[in-house]
């Protein structure tokens, strides 16, 4: 891979040259946003079964964690305050070591073959209340914790992305056997043998059927 050259008098550091380059917002996508879930954003949370979720620590350090359970896993408790499940993971606790720390997240909730999106930006707080967990059990297991998520901003977004990515074209699916496997993108900067590998994606797949939930 050739040196990337970045050339200092061509960085956007500011809104004003960004602005300069790329031109204004108008008043009506400002105005699409909104403090609180609406009914459409509500119906439209029910039906997401997926969203990612970002967040960042005290030195503003980010994460971008995947959530997804059958459809509607996240509750919307008011039309200010969401309610997400926290399931078995790989005990990183990225985001819930975050939210300790600074409690400012994003969710992009997404549904399988609709092209449009939903944001929402807020604070979240941490809980194991036992009431509040109790509606998420799945095969009489409880979440640890659950996320409170308190809206502050939150709007639907255009479907650009998502036609340019063909994300939910069946033409542009891949297989598995044609990307790296999980096990690579973690270790193989460890340089681990295949062997090694095999036993790692092994364990991996046992994982996810024994402790989904």
């Amino acid at each position: 891979m050739p040196d990337l050259k970045i050339r200092e008098k061509y960085l956007v550091k500011d809104e004003e040259k960004l602005r300069a380059i790329c031109g204004h917002t108008t008043e009506s996508i400002w105005a699409k946003a909104t403090t609180v879930i609406t009914e459409p954003m509500q119906q439209f949370i029910s039906m997401s079964p997926f969203c990612c979720l970002s967040s960042q620590n005290s030195e503003y350090k980010s994460d971008l964690s995947p959530r997804g359970d059958p459809a509607g896993f996240v509750t919307v408790a008011n039309e200010s305050t969401l309610l997400m499940p926290d399931r078995p993971g790989n005990r990183r606790y990225d985001t819930m070591r975050n939210v300790v720390q600074s409690p400012h997240v994003s969710l992009l909730f997404m549904i399988p073959g609709v092209s449009i999106t939903l944001r929402v930006n807020g604070k979240a707080q941490i809980t194991h209340d036992p009431e509040l967990l109790e509606p998420f059990a799945v095969r009489d297991k409880l979440p640890q914790l659950v996320l409170i998520i308190h809206v502050e901003e939150a709007y639907g977004h255009c479907a650009k992305a998502i036609l340019r990515s063909k994300l939910w074209d069946p033409k542009a699916k891949r297989s598995a056997q044609e990307v790296p496997t999980l096990a690579e993108l973690m270790m193989h900067h460890r340089d681990i043998s295949k062997d090694e590998a095999e036993l790692i994606d092994e364990n991996i797949s046992l994982d996810i059927k024994n402790s989904m939930y």
